[in-house]
């Protein structure tokens, strides 16, 4: 957790932060959600001001983020920082992976995926996450019954995001980070994949839209999210996709 602090505090001070959701869902009721945080501006523009001399030292850390797969119970338990003995909490642990990304071997960003969480997993993720915060996709509440799902649009927000922000910040720099956060964003989009064949989409929001027949897409408008005086074309509190 050390080390996603670490990685956390470095989107804070980024105005060019790429996060790309992608939830699947399956005939099970149980789907699988994977964000993935691109950071190589910050890293270029770190890199730019840090000596050579202090380069190693200074992004050691990011190294040793795993660049495969790892569940978070493996990757607290290695740093000998596992908290919690709760069957609960351990299940939902090795349920949630993470890597960091690279590109020309240089570290590029970071990815989370939820595997296969069912109806219960997710209510006891809303648990875990009241201690440990995590850059979570709001769309990964909605319910989902293996056939229908029944989108919350109060869910496009970004406040698991904020929230782990600011558990991570140092004290005086909490106060504004919702109305900071979306400074930092260049672009924010979630897709919403389906097994089965979309029978039906009920509901309009103008930030969703059907790409084809089997994956709708949710593209943010960050400004808008943060102005108070915004206004909405289409914004039905709920949409309703029903698959074959």
């Amino acid at each position: 957790m050390k080390l996603i602090a670490l990685f956390l505090i470095s989107l804070f001070l980024l105005q060019s932060c790429i996060v790309n959701s992608e939830i699947v869902y399956h005939k099970d009721a149980s789907s699988t959600s994977v964000t993935d945080i691109d950071n190589r501006g910050f890293m270029a523009e770190m890199k730019a001001m840090t000596p050579d001399s202090l380069q190693q030292d200074e992004f050691s850390e990011m190294d040793k983020l795993p660049d495969t797969w790892t569940n978070i119970y493996e990757l607290e338990k290695r740093e000998g920082r596992l908290k919690t003995k709760s069957p609960d909490s351990i299940k939902i642990m090795k349920k949630i992976f993470l890597k960091s990304k690279k590109e020309n071997n240089e570290h590029s960003g970071l990815a989370f995926k939820l595997e296969r969480f069912t109806p219960d997993d997710y209510l006891a993720l809303k648990n875990f996450i009241k201690e440990e915060k995590l850059p979570l996709d709001q769309n990964i509440f909605n319910k989902w019954d293996g056939k229908t799902l029944i989108i919350n649009t109060e869910n496009f927000n970004l406040k698991n995001l904020e929230e782990a922000l600011r558990s991570k910040s140092p004290e005086d720099g909490t106060a504004n980070t919702a109305g900071m956060v979306g400074m930092f964003f260049k672009s924010i989009e979630t897709s919403l994949k389906f097994e089965n064949k979309i029978k039906s989409v009920t509901g309009k929001h103008d930030w969703l839209k059907q790409i084809d027949d089997y994956s709708v897409r949710i593209e943010y408008d960050v400004k808008a999210m943060y102005d108070q005086e915004a206004k909405f074309k289409k914004a039905d509190k709920e949409i309703i996709i029903v698959t074959e």
